[in-house]
């Protein structure tokens, strides 16, 4: 079964300073079969990357909503940030990509969800991410797998890598799939393998946000 690494960051977004190609070969060396480039709020990344590894990349991105951050792959057109969750999936749906939530409650984070929140869209997405790599309180993952047994989603896990060493940390191994459709269906035979990430990660996260930022003041 194919190896699926579902969410995972390049340099173009704001935190991360990871190139595209050292990340392709990351994926190879570690056994990654299918990589989900899910760069906040764009989707550039993931295009250079297809194009440089179309077998292997789904073209993703992770966009932030008025109430909480969405995961899709699957994507023909990139979706702005900004808008209400209602507004972000139907323009998902038109284009017939997959959704997930990211990282629900995990309320260290900017893109985390209100229970209420979530429940109101549940019926709408196809997926909640119950593992992430990068949630710092193991609650967070808990919250997010129980609610998805609740609500009878099936669950997506991530290892939200903003730094190579991270790639690979949470995977999952599931039947083929070539759409979403298909990658739903799929998830309900799949098989998790996670490990959490060390809090230094997010060190290097802000780091290279400020790189960034002084990188913008200097031009």
């Amino acid at each position: 079964m194919p190896r699926l690494e579902f969410h995972c960051h390049t340099r173009f977004s704001r935190d991360s300073l990871t190139e595209i190609g050292p990340l392709l070969a990351a994926c190879r060396k570690k056994g990654i079969d299918r990589l989900a480039v899910t760069d906040h709020n764009t989707f550039a990344g993931a295009l250079v990357a297809k194009r440089l590894d179309p077998e292997r990349v789904l073209v993703g991105e992770e966009i932030l909503t008025t109430e909480g951050e969405l995961l899709a792959v699957y994507l023909k057109e990139e979706v702005p940030p900004g808008l209400t969750p209602e507004e972000t999936i139907a323009l998902l749906r038109a284009q017939g990509a997959f959704i997930s939530v990211s990282h629900p409650f995990d309320w260290s984070r900017r893109g985390s969800w209100r229970p209420e929140s979530l429940a109101r869209i549940a019926p709408l997405v196809d997926a909640i991410e119950v593992f992430n790599s990068r949630c710092l309180s193991p609650f967070a993952n808990q919250k997010a797998q129980a609610f998805a047994e609740i609500h009878g989603l099936p669950g997506t896990v991530g290892s939200d890598a903003h730094t190579l060493f991270e790639v690979g940390r949470a995977v999952i191994d599931l039947p083929e799939f070539h759409d979403a459709g298909s990658l739903k269906e799929s998830l309900a035979r799949a098989r998790f393998v996670t490990r959490k990430s060390s809090l230094l990660v997010h060190f290097s996260s802000r780091y290279a946000a400020w790189v960034k930022r002084v990188g913008e003041g200097r031009g």
